[in-house]
């Protein structure tokens, strides 16, 4: 058994597969059809998820990038089947737009018990080659589940949200969770983020499974992140550089 990942049922069919021993407390989603099982991420890579996955489900598995962040893409070398958007591509195929030295600290920020066999000075950004390429509004049949693909850039070009129509589960990624919404790299873009936070609350959803800390958020999260960035908007603050603005449930990093 992997002691790294916590291993967590939402339903029948669905998993979470969490890194709460690592500071940023990574959410992947493990999503199980008739036919194949798709795996929405794959985490910061510190431990072998693959492994996890097995104990759950012997049905092929298809991978998909939320986003090309090491946070999220970390395991995908346990893969052979990888999807990614269409305009993130190239980041996990050829060129990772943040240098390995910096992902480092970031994984070591903060002290946490890492596996015994995780070595730091081995550690590499994944590179290599993908199997499907997605656009938004795509659709992902697992067999009797159907997987539809909404584009929501801001915190990269290239982020997804993944939404089951039929359960009304948001799998959110980077763009809805209590903590801080980061929109100051320079591949992010807080008005982009905006409208996808505008976009994503449309639609017809029922519950989130975000990308990183608390599980249990309440839908009526999304109202809440929109009146923030229609806030900073309106008052000529949502640009870069700017810091971080406190909400009640979350910040926004611009």
């Amino acid at each position: 058994m992997n002691e790294w990942f916590t291993i967590e049922k939402i339903d029948e069919g669905t998993f979470a597969i969490s890194e709460y021993k690592h500071w940023e407390q990574t959410h992947c989603y493990l999503l199980i059809g008739k036919e194949k099982a798709l795996l929405i991420d794959t985490g910061l890579g510190i431990s072998d998820i693959k492994s996890a996955v097995l104990n759950i489900t012997d049905k092929p598995i298809q991978v998909i990038t939320t986003h090309v962040h090491w946070d999220h893409i970390g395991g995908h070398k346990y893969f052979d089947n990888i999807a990614v958007y269409e305009k993130e591509k190239n980041w996990l195929c050829s060129k990772f737009p943040i240098p390995l030295q910096v992902v480092k600290a970031n994984l070591m920020k903060e002290s946490c018990f890492f596996p015994k066999d995780f070595n730091i000075d081995e550690y590499k950004i994944f590179r290599g080659n993908v199997n499907l390429v997605v656009n938004d509004m795509d659709i992902i049949d697992l067999g009797n589940r159907q997987i539809q693909i909404v584009h929501t850039p801001g915190h990269s070009p290239g982020h997804i949200c993944l939404f089951e129509k039929e359960k009304g589960y948001l799998f959110s990624g980077d763009l809805i969770y209590k903590g801080t919404l980061d929109a100051f790299y320079p591949t992010t873009n807080p008005f982009d983020f905006m409208q996808s936070i505008r976009k994503v609350k449309k639609m017809a959803i029922q519950k989130i499974f975000p990308g990183h800390y608390n599980l249990n958020i309440l839908v009526s999260i999304i109202d809440e992140i929109d009146k923030g960035f229609s806030e900073l908007y309106e008052t000529g603050k949502l640009k870069q550089g700017n810091g971080i603005y406190k909400f009640n449930n979350f910040s926004i990093h611009i």
